[in-house]
């Protein structure tokens, strides 16, 4: 099972002195606790502030011992480069994966992680023909029972997966918890990804937790 955490300082305090001490330590027990990525999700940030979190996050998981985590920051590739993490996130709405990847190999880094936000199942699609490593798919579950894709749309954009050569990994994201992680997994998500799950102070215990439903 693959996990992935996304950050959100503003859970941290109501300073921006705060956020950042509470989430550079939330950074360090994530990887500790063995997540297989961090995206790095500060969107509102400037771009000095962005690149010196981004930079301190990767001195982070670069500490830790193989496997560790990989680091991607979501959306500037820029940003992602400057501070030597591991790749991108990409919203739906940015630039596609190969013209990301483009953007790393001129600056010599061939072996970038792209990773893109999916609602659809056709956009599922434009991303793995785009060279995408895996996809975010979600919400799969909502606030309410109304809002959510659902189970079984998470089933069909992965069984899809399936038939393609090698598949991209597809992991659930939106609402998703220690309970109900077990059916996105029987749905056949390669793994989930959550702010809320894996945000919380207890990380190190959560973890193990999610690594018993294989």
């Amino acid at each position: 099972m693959l996990l992935y955490y996304i950050t959100d300082r503003k859970q941290f305090g109501d300073t921006e002195a705060a956020r950042r001490h509470g989430l550079i330590t939330q950074i360090r027990l994530a990887a500790e606790a063995g997540v297989d990525f961090i995206q790095l999700r500060e969107k509102d940030l400037p771009v000095r502030e962005l690149e010196s979190l981004a930079l301190e996050a990767a001195e982070i998981v670069r500490a830790i011992p193989n496997p560790r985590p990989r680091l991607l920051v979501n959306s500037r590739s820029d940003i992602a480069i400057a501070a030597g993490a591991d790749g991108v996130h990409l919203r739906s709405r940015d630039i596609n994966a190969s013209e990301a990847r483009a953007i790393f190999s001129k600056t010599g880094v061939h072996q970038a992680l792209i990773a893109v936000s999916c609602h659809t199942l056709q956009e599922i699609a434009a991303a793995e023909a785009h060279g995408a490593d895996l996809a975010v798919f979600g919400p799969v579950f909502g606030k309410d029972s109304q809002s959510g894709i659902g189970v079984e749309q998470l089933r069909a954009v992965c069984s899809r997966r399936i038939a393609s050569k090698p598949p991209m990994p597809v992991l659930a994201l939106g609402g998703i918890t220690v309970e109900n992680a077990a059916q996105c997994l029987a749905a056949g998500a390669a793994g989930v990804a959550g702010i809320r799950l894996l945000q919380r102070p207890d990380v190190q215990n959560v973890v193990p937790q999610l690594r018993l439903l294989l």
